[in-house]
């Protein structure tokens, strides 16, 4: 019913930038919440940062400062800016997104992830 799609991962040096998009399509009304999180390897999934339809954000304190989390509402689209990327910051990031469909039911879903790698 709903599908997020991902992209903008890669492999960057330390110091460097890389931005994230994650599109949403499907049989969708609105969108409450869009968020990101990551999970590096033998590690759980942990919270990045989320953006309200509002545009109310909250991050993750390893992230603060560097990260920016924004989404075009018209578009079904969040973006994730990370600068200032550290080799700590490997993982996958996953989108999310909290859906009202139009059928009136609400939905949680994940994207398939994008591998971001920080490394010289």
């Amino acid at each position: 019913q709903v599908q997020l799609v991902e992209s903008g991962g890669g492999l960057v040096q330390p110091g460097g930038s890389l931005r994230l998009s994650c599109a949403a399509s499907g049989s969708i009304f609105s969108i409450s919440v869009m968020g990101w999180f990551r999970q590096a390897p033998g590690k759980q999934r942990e919270f990045v940062a989320r953006i309200t339809s509002g545009g109310s954000t909250n991050y993750a304190d390893s992230v603060k400062g560097r990260f920016t989390i924004s989404r075009d509402n018209a578009k079904n689209t969040v973006y994730l800016q990370m600068n200032s990327l550290k080799p700590e910051d490997t993982a996958v990031y996953y989108c999310n997104a909290d859906v009202l469909l139009h059928s009136r039911s609400r939905l949680n879903t994940w994207g398939q992830g994008t591998q971001v790698t920080v490394s010289s």
